[in-house]
């Protein structure tokens, strides 16, 4: 039936059997048969390679409830051949997290970190531990002096650690909580890497407001709204906050302060 082929363990089936049948064994160095009912790979072909069952990977095909691990489901994305967007495509189906994007990302593209300077709004880009890693003059500005001055400015640093953050920013207990639960539902796929430990460490052992909320467990999506600030030279100031996260680089986030009215 058609709601069946929509299913999320039915899609993922069919998506598994039309890129294992676009794949021939020449393509992964397997020795090809004078005679084979198949242009492409055989189910038992892809089971072996990806270091399961044939069995097992036929009832995936077949869009039975059967459990996958991530590093299963890796072997048979790379065993297919299949691009970033079908990778992506295919943890989503499967509903479990790609092992490969825990890994952070080396190198940022130069446009990306260029675009905040396209911005006529205050911007600035933050990375997997939400170190500041380009601004533009509207953002510094906001921020005063503390953008200029910091080495490696990161913004859960700047709430907890400096001393203008509570002047700054308005309601900064809302604020300061938010971001807490915030970063523990961003770095979610994340926190067995060491630079996410490291930084989680720090905050504990430094803050005790980060370690108490820390504590609570509490997990929010990343959402606009309304973001107020008293700003020592220009009074107060009220923004809609607009985070994109860049195509390719999906440790990073673009977030974009729109003056209100």
């Amino acid at each position: 039936m058609e709601s069946d082929a929509l299913s999320s363990q039915k899609a993922l089936g069919a998506f598994l059997r039309a890129h294992r049948e676009r794949v021939t064994p020449d393509m992964l160095g397997l020795p090809t048969a004078v005679r084979r009912r198949t242009s492409g790979l055989r189910r038992e072909e892809l089971a072996q390679i990806s270091g399961i069952s044939a069995t097992w990977y036929t009832w995936i095909e077949q869009g039975r409830e059967v459990s996958i691990s991530p590093y299963t489901l890796a072997r048979i994305a790379k065993a297919l051949r299949l691009s970033h967007a079908e990778r992506h495509y295919l943890f989503t189906l499967a509903r479990i997290s790609d092992p490969e994007q825990q890994k952070p990302q080396e190198t940022i593209d130069p446009a990306v970190l260029d675009s905040v300077h396209q911005v006529a709004v205050p911007c600035y880009l933050l990375d997997l531990t939400w170190n500041m890693i380009a601004w533009n003059p509207q953002a510094e500005v906001l921020f005063c002096d503390w953008l200029k001055r910091a080495k490696t400015p990161n913004l859960l640093h700047f709430m907890f650690f400096h001393p203008q953050a509570k002047v700054l920013v308005r309601n900064w207990e809302d604020r300061a909580r938010r971001l807490v639960a915030e970063f523990r539902a961003e770095t979610s796929h994340h926190q067995g890497t060491e630079e996410i430990r490291a930084l989680v460490r720090n905050m504990t052992h430094n803050s005790e407001a980060f370690r108490h909320w820390w504590k609570q467990q509490d997990v929010l999506a990343r959402e606009g709204g309304e973001r107020m600030f008293s700003h020592p030279q220009q009074g107060e100031l009220s923004y809609r906050q607009v985070t994109f996260y860049p195509a390719e680089q999906s440790g990073l986030k673009l977030v974009m302060l729109i003056p209100l009215p």
